[in-house]
């Protein structure tokens, strides 16, 4: 297949014949196998608009076959008698082969999903690694605690086992990295998996498939069915066989994934959901700072982060100073292929988010609220692929669909605040509460909003770091369950109580 790159671009040859080898198949019970009804779906490289690969549909059949490979590795495989130290040097093992194939697999994550190349080989490939290395670093410390109790002569304690099978569902903004998110913490707690990435970026996980395999866990430990959320993650959150289901994507989803789940065995659910993160600017601020860290807070990764600032407060003394270098900054934001040197942001990841971003701003305008920069589709050069400028909006009104709903795109909603009442009530007027930001230099008033505003995380005078240590996760419809952090093992294990009569 015919690849549409700059012309100084040149792919390194392991990531050319990956693409190149055909339909790209399913990973089941350890081999690659085709849907069994035979059904594939393309997947698009969005910087050009052009095809990458072709990919195997997963149906319910070959859900099934993955649910029982899966169960089989639990039960009696040799996954449930290896101790966690042996499964943590598993996962070490792996993030040396990911260190190993860092260049290869960022190719193919700004291939599928459009990001900077700079971004998925310094950002995002590195991530990934520090996570597997600190899961393999706890597999062998998952403790339980003995308790003293009222009856006499009783010895009590407790064990943390592991859930059994789990689907893993991730989206498309970060699809190596938020892999690793979950498969990390659900192997070292001794699960078996079943791995289905987003439609429109299944490519970086089927090359991690192959490094499973290489590193040598035991067949049916890790499986791996790409398709869309109907048939295949729907016949995935309803299986009889799955005992948990760890989700990231958006909130209706999420709403029908937890009806799916109710409806089966009442297996356990982990949500990470959408969110309208608000960032806010005292007047008190380290202003370059603030206005550069509250630019990259909306537009990074083309606005499509569940913990975008796309709600951007500014207290009114310097509301318009801020505003005038929020503009100045957006329009030296790079748009571009990812593969070009020195861009900053690529497209968005499809023709249909696209639109959907397009139709925001639309709305946007006919309500009354202003436009300061972009909102616009690039041409040109970029005409081909799904390219939008970053884009700001101003508006005296919070209940906007462009201010109250998840956008996922380079848009950002600004406004100003008179006092700390009323800005404490508008940040916490969303049905989201997954993240916030907080620009001052007066300590005491940061730490003050971090306890007002509804949100899983707070990041003062900075914005978006994550490391595996920090668990992370949502308010309200931003979903339950924290990723990362020893908390993140609780989302794949259960409690035992064992009373032991003396």
């Amino acid at each position: 297949m015919k690849l549409s790159l700059p012309e100084d671009v040149q792919l390194l040859s392991t990531t050319r014949s990956f693409l190149e080898r055909g339909t790209q198949k399913l990973l089941i019970a350890g081999e690659w196998v085709e849907a069994l009804d035979g059904l594939t779906f393309p997947t698009y490289n969005p910087a050009t608009g052009e095809p990458l690969a072709e990919v195997a549909l997963a149906g319910e059949a070959d859900v099934d076959r993955a649910v029982q490979a899966a169960r089989s590795a639990f039960e009696a495989g040799s996954w449930s008698r290896l101790s966690g130290e042996e499964r943590g040097s598993l996962l070490w093992k792996l993030s040396d082969l990911l260190e190993d194939h860092a260049d290869e697999l960022a190719e193919l994550e700004t291939l599928d999903n459009g990001k900077p190349l700079r971004v998925t080989r310094h950002g995002d490939l590195p991530q990934a690694v520090k996570h597997l290395r600190y899961y393999a670093g706890l597999a062998g410390k998952i403790e339980g605690k003995t308790i003293p109790v009222s009856f006499s002569n009783q010895f009590v304690y407790t064990l943390r086992e592991p859930m059994g099978v789990v689907g893993l569902i991730i989206p498309w903004n970060f699809p190596l990295l938020m892999a690793i998110w979950k498969l990390a913490p659900a192997l070292a707690a001794g699960n078996t998996t079943i791995l289905k990435p987003a439609e429109e970026t299944p490519l970086s996980a089927l090359r991690l498939g192959e490094l499973i395999q290489q590193v040598g866990f035991p067949e049916g430990v890790v499986n791996i069915l790409t398709g869309p959320g109907l048939p295949t993650g729907a016949a995935i959150v309803s299986h009889m066989g799955v005992d948990k289901v760890a989700f990231t994507g958006s909130t209706e989803v999420g709403r029908q994934i937890m009806k799916n789940a109710a409806l089966s065995n009442l297996k356990r659910v982990s949500l990470e959901l959408g969110g309208k993160s608000p960032n806010v600017i005292f007047a008190d601020a380290d202003l370059p700072k603030a206005i550069k860290g509250a630019n990259w807070a909306v537009f990074s990764t083309a606005g499509q982060e569940c913990v975008a600032g796309s709600r951007l407060f500014i207290e009114r003394p310097v509301y318009d100073q801020v505003l005038e270098g929020l503009a100045a900054e957006a329009q030296r934001i790079r748009v571009g292929n990812g593969f070009t040197p020195k861009i900053h942001i690529g497209p968005l990841v499809s023709e249909n988010q696209l639109h959907r971003v397009l139709g925001y701003i639309e709305n946007g305008k006919k309500s009354g609220a202003q436009i300061i920069a972009g909102g616009e589709r690039l041409g040109d050069d970029l005409a081909a692929g799904y390219f939008l400028s970053p884009t700001i909006f101003t508006h005296q009104d919070d209940n906007l669909p462009l201010v109250q709903e998840e956008i996922f795109g380079p848009v950002v909603a600004v406004s100003a605040f008179e006092d700390w009442q009323e800005l404490v009530g508008r940040a916490n007027q969303t049905s989201y509460g997954l993240a916030a930001g907080v620009w001052t230099l007066d300590i005491r008033k940061a730490h003050r909003f971090a306890q007002a505003v509804r949100a899983g995380t707070v990041w003062i005078n900075g914005y978006g770091l994550f490391d595996p240590a920090a668990p992370f996760g949502g308010y309200k419809e931003s979903g339950f369950g924290r990723e990362m952090g020893q908390e993140a093992l609780e989302l794949y294990t259960q409690t035992k109580t064992v009373w032991v009569g003396l």
